[in-house]
């Protein structure tokens, strides 16, 4: 059957030709157990067969089959894929069917890969591909000549790789060290930060050029990094070769990448700041909450490079710069897959907010409670159906952040609903047009908390939360005069914390969220006096 390698009898021993012509293959091999010939199928659909990877209950194994892989994949590439879970003591190629099988030392080493392949997609030259346990349990080769590459292969990637455990165990220099290669560990710094960087962000761009094991990210000198660690110094400078320098976005958000002297990270919790992707079963830490799943949506369209990445010409695999037009058709894509009703297929940045009380909205406490996730330009309450308005943000990826995370949230008393809006703009009222005061032009405000590119308030964007962070407390404010301001004006405090090593900030937690979102609207730039205007955002933190 055309695409089927037909299995081979368990003890029959044959020659390199006999071998080659029964499995039509160029790498010939004996397993210690049959399998269904549907583990050697190359056939087209990647979903079905992702799906039944997940579902045919294929007991685990030491074996990994690997399937999909791209006509040009070398054996030290598909080796790599097995070398952070563990050591790989055996190769099989069938590159005529684009498919290749790895023998793990234990059995453990070989669930941890499959366990963390079932979560993220590997790629191998810019290509995904697909791995599951194989029904054999032992991999047998034979010393034909087609087989001897792979084993070569192997046999000078495990001695690499002892040779680097042996000089990280005594110590020698950094400088030694790369002798034997290069650090696989990347520290990156991201200039002028205008648009948030996520740790996932990161990790489905540098996962284009290896397989990512661990993630640290920090900010350092008011400057956004990140260490990030490869399986293997190849990687990590093939990363730096193409990477260093690139624009994640047009004009901003510029990647300086150089090797770090670390060799390895010791991650101790995943969540947003942190991850080790080898190890799922990690806690997230006290106070550290995973990444918010509305944050994960209002950033899906960056966990998409295959949508609108370009390739760099001259270097394979490489990433250019995101343009912004490019960015917003991407949203809107996006918001297509992720089911975000009401959006635009131009990506806009106009909202339509509705479901709101007319006896009590206003443009000012929308713009300030929308100006928690990007500069609001315009808000207009529509003059004939006060419970709905348009709300105009800096760019489309500002306006998918608040939707994300304001739509169904309570205010005064009624839930929110936000979509995107079908008006590209919204317009202020002509001369001698009647507008009640319904529409504000917000472009020239002093507020904007976004408008300073790199500023710290783009790693504090967090959804509406009961506690709140308060800042710029000048000197003579107690506590109890800000748990006076909160309560006589928004309803109850339940707690309060001023940070311990700077007294000018604060959190403050209300009885609800709804309590919170009023409280930030009634409270934001407050005048404290001694010309300080209190500054409040959400907080993911408790007390």
């Amino acid at each position: 059957m055309d695409g089927i390698v037909q299995d081979i009898t368990v003890g029959t021993k044959r020659g390199s030709d006999e071998l080659l012509s029964a499995c039509a293959t160029n790498g010939p091999f004996i397993m210690s157990n049959s399998a269904p010939s549907g583990e050697y199928t190359n056939g087209n659909d990647s979903k079905k067969f992702k799906a039944e990877n997940r579902t045919s209950g294929i007991l685990p194994s030491r074996v990994i089959h690997i399937r999909k892989l791209p006509n040009d994949v070398t054996e030290a590439e598909v080796i790599s894929l097995g070398l952070p879970f563990g050591k790989v003591t055996n190769l099989l190629m069938l590159k005529g069917k684009n498919q290749a099988f790895i023998e793990m030392n234990t059995e453990e080493a070989a669930n941890t890969m499959v366990s963390y392949y079932s979560t993220v997609t590997p790629y191998l030259r810019s290509h995904p591909i697909y791995i599951q346990y194989s029904n054999h349990k032992e991999l047998k080769t034979d010393n034909s000549p087609n087989q001897a590459r792979a084993q070569a292969a192997l046999q000078a990637v495990n001695a690499v790789q002892t040779a680097n455990m042996a000089i990280a165990g005594s110590g020698v220099s950094d400088s030694a060290a790369g002798l034997a290669g290069q650090s696989p560990v990347l520290r990156i710094i991201v200039e002028n930060l205008f648009y948030p960087v996520t740790l996932d962000v990161l990790h489905q761009i540098f996962s284009k050029f290896g397989t990512v094991l661990k993630i640290i990210t920090f900010t350092k000198n008011n400057q956004f990094q990140a260490l990030l660690q490869y399986a293997d110094g190849s990687s990590a400078q093939h990363a730096k070769l193409a990477l260093d320098g690139q624009n994640i976005y047009n004009a901003c958000c510029t990647l300086r990448i150089d090797f770090s002297k670390l060799t390895s990270l010791n991650v101790k919790y995943n969540n947003d700041k942190s991850r080790d992707y080898t190890r799922p079963d990690l806690p997230s830490g006290d106070n550290q909450p995973t990444l918010d799943q509305t944050m994960a949506a209002a950033f899906d369209f960056l966990q998409q490079p295959s949508d609108y990445w370009l390739s760099v010409p001259g270097v394979h695999g490489a990433l250019a710069p995101l343009g912004m037009p490019s960015a917003a058709a991407a949203a809107a894509a996006a918001a297509s897959r992720i089911g975000i009703p009401g959006f635009a297929s131009a990506a806009n940045a106009v909202l339509l907010v509705s479901n709101l009380n007319p006896e009590r909205v206003t443009p000012q406490c929308l713009f300030i409670l929308f100006g928690v996730y990007g500069d609001v330009q315009r808000v207009k309450i529509l003059f004939n159906k006060k419970e709905n308005a348009l709300v105009q943000m800096f760019d489309c990826t500002q306006a998918q952040l608040a939707m994300s995370h304001l739509n169904g949230q309570r205010l005064h008393g009624k839930a929110m609903r936000v979509t995107m809006s079908k008006h590209q703009t919204v317009q202020l009222p002509r001369e001698g047009q009647e507008d009640q005061g319904l529409t504000k032009d917000y472009s020239s405000s002093p507020l904007h908390r976004f408008k300073k590119p790199g500023s710290k308030n783009f790693q504090n964007i967090f959804p509406p939360s009961a506690t709140l962070h308060l800042s710029n407390i000048p000197p003579s404010i107690t506590e109890e005069d800000l748990k006076l301001l909160f309560s006589s004006t928004t309803g109850m405090v339940k707690a309060f914390k001023f940070f311990q090593k700077d007294r000018k900030m604060a959190l403050i937690q209300m009885s609800s969220v709804e309590e919170a979102i009023q409280a930030l609207i009634d409270l934001h730039n407050h005048d404290l006096g001694e010309n300080h205007h209190l500054r409040v955002s959400f907080s993911k933190s408790t007390i």
